[in-house]
């Protein structure tokens, strides 16, 4: 039997880069997932993926942002799988500027998306984790869950991403409290930090070349300069960037029944590199 057999887990911003292969993994190893995105495409693709390889999973489309998406979200799980297990809060993206020049738009837009976003997932997921908990309680039986929270090396502060850094130096807080507040519930909460990881926010770009994605609306530019990258990869003792499924296993520990007295934590992913 694999591991997660009999765990319903979410993944948010699932149908693209780090969250595609979180989902993948946690459903290789039999958990039911969850499957979330801005757009349907790559939601669907997820699933019927994880369909055809013998699991389970459900799509939830839409924003992070919205103000209905917590419930929304939370309800998917446990319309179609009765239950919560796993949350992971991943969806993000990046809107850079020095702080002179920062809107209150990329201000708030980065700040909802990693801090707000997640912060209202926990709150919907706390009446149904809560009954579980009771319920196994009562019946004697000692049932972990797991909330892992995404964060990044930038939460050390990074030049020219104030609104970043700090939306993630919050998740930290978040994580840490959750822990304390969710314990007697047997919920294991904690955070991943990601550093360099190839995705297609982090592509490299040739020459003076710009690359823009449509998120909400917005058509946010993405992608380093080669010399950046390559700056950035001396940087890191391994020397190179980390691919999207090494950084999906490292989430995956947080969800092993292997992390079962591990919470409050923070794991960075970073190749030896940390800016914490």
């Amino acid at each position: 039997m694999s591991k997660l057999t009999g765990k319903t887990a979410l993944v948010t911003g699932s149908g693209r880069g780090i969250g595609r292969e979180v989902a993948l993994k946690l459903a290789s190893e039999g958990a039911r997932v969850v499957i979330n995105d801005l757009d349907a495409d790559p939601a669907n693709e997820v699933a019927e993926l994880i369909r055809a390889q013998g699991g389970e999973a459900a799509v939830c489309v839409g924003s992070v942002t919205a103000s209905d998406f917590a419930e929304r979200f939370i309800g998917t799980a446990v319309e179609k799988f009765k239950g919560v297990d796993i949350i992971v809060n991943n969806a993000g993206f990046t809107w850079d500027n020095v702080v002179q020049k920062m809107t209150d738009e990329q201000w708030y837009a980065i700040m909802d998306c990693h801090l707000t976003a997640p912060f209202r997932i926990l709150r919907a997921a706390y009446p149904v984790i809560s009954a579980a908990a009771k319920a196994e309680a009562a019946e004697g039986r000692e049932v972990f869950r797991k909330v892992v929270n995404i964060s990044s090396v930038a939460a050390g502060g990074n030049a020219g991403q104030i609104n970043y850094s700090s939306a993630k130096s919050g998740i930290l807080g978040m994580t840490k409290t959750l822990a304390k507040e969710w314990g007697r519930l047997k919920v294991n909460v904690n955070a991943v930090a990601f550093g360099l990881i190839e995705t297609r926010l982090t592509q490299a770009l040739a020459g003076d070349e710009s690359k823009t994605v449509s998120i909400e609306g917005r058509e946010i530019k993405v992608g380093v300069q080669q010399a950046m990258l390559d700056g950035a990869s001396r940087m890191i003792p391994l020397g190179r960037p980390g691919t999207a499924e090494e950084a999906a296993g490292s989430v995956y520990l947080f969800c092993s029944p292997e992390s079962n007295y591990v919470s409050g934590q923070v794991l960075v992913c970073g190749g030896g590199y940390s800016n914490l």
